[in-house]
């Protein structure tokens, strides 16, 4: 495997500690704070651990403080129910002997049963447009150097952007084509644990595309406050997946987004959803 898909697969191998007790490393991407997708992408991890013959069809969660990257993670998840068809786990992530973040999931047997959903936008393949880490070289210069430090980081995921990075008078859509940078080992629940950790980019920024800010600049002060995931078809993050993201609403100085997850052949694999804090720097 590609070495940073790899560290990253890594990070989703949890240390077992107890029987519904998990211990996971960070890495530090640029940010002051854990990574909120690899928070979602361990927690989930944890709870699938727990499940046999179920696969994870959604989650709910919240981040509630800000992750130390140079402490461990403890997950413990409790097993709220197992029925027939569907199996319910609570993941609660503490350190420092605090909770940071708190996620309901669950999980279930594969069935058949009705099916349809909204067909794909239009939009160029991947292979027509720019990765975007070359777009983003040549923004750094003008970047305040918080921003510097994160957008220079080697990311394990490759994006290609539809629209431009920067522009005025912005609709809050954006389509973004993501791809693992190397191949993945087979397994839906590692490929769905690894779209929650890179469902967490771009999500929130995108309800600051209609305002007198961009994502070069420093004036916004963004957090996640909650992220949800549904989980439709079986996927590949080492194949291109089109993130087709909204943004229906802005106020209270919080921004609400929301996604689709297509496979290159059109299939709706995932659905997400997020609010965060918006909050103009003073």
């Amino acid at each position: 495997m590609n070495n940073l898909i790899a560290d990253v697969v890594k990070l989703l191998d949890l240390e077992q500690l107890e029987v519904n007790l998990f211990r996971g490393e960070s890495r530090d991407i640029g940010a002051p704070q854990v990574f909120g997708g690899q928070v979602l992408g361990q927690a989930l991890m944890a709870a699938s651990r727990t499940v046999e013959g179920r696969i994870a069809h959604s989650l709910h969660a919240y981040f509630l403080r800000r992750g130390d990257f140079n402490a461990p993670i403890i997950y413990d998840v409790d097993r709220s129910r197992d029925g027939h068809s569907f199996s319910s786990r609570r993941v609660v992530a503490i350190q420092h002997g605090e909770q940071i973040f708190n996620m309901a999931a669950s999980f279930q047997v594969v069935e058949d049963g009705f099916d349809h959903q909204i067909p794909m936008p239009k939009v160029p393949f991947p292979e027509e447009l720019p990765d975007q880490s070359q777009q983003m070289k040549a923004l750094l210069e003008r970047m305040p150097e918080r921003l510097r430090r994160i957008a220079s980081k080697p990311r394990p995921f490759e994006f290609r952007m539809v629209q431009p990075l920067e522009g005025k008078d912005r609709a809050p859509t954006r389509q973004v084509w993501i791809k693992a940078v190397g191949p993945v080992p087979d397994g839906e629940t590692l490929h769905r644990c690894l779209l929650a950790y890179v469902s967490d980019f771009y999500l929130l920024d995108t309800s600051t595309l209609p305002h007198t800010t961009s994502m070069i600049s420093d004036d916004v002060i963004m957090a996640s406050i909650d992220h949800a995931m549904w989980f439709h078809r079986p996927l590949r993050v080492d194949e291109w997946l089109l993130y087709a993201l909204e943004s229906p609403s802005a106020s209270g100085a919080r921004g609400f987004a929301r996604a689709s997850v297509y496979a290159r052949d059109g299939r709706l694999v995932a659905s997400t959803a997020q609010e965060g804090l918006l909050r103009i720097a003073r």
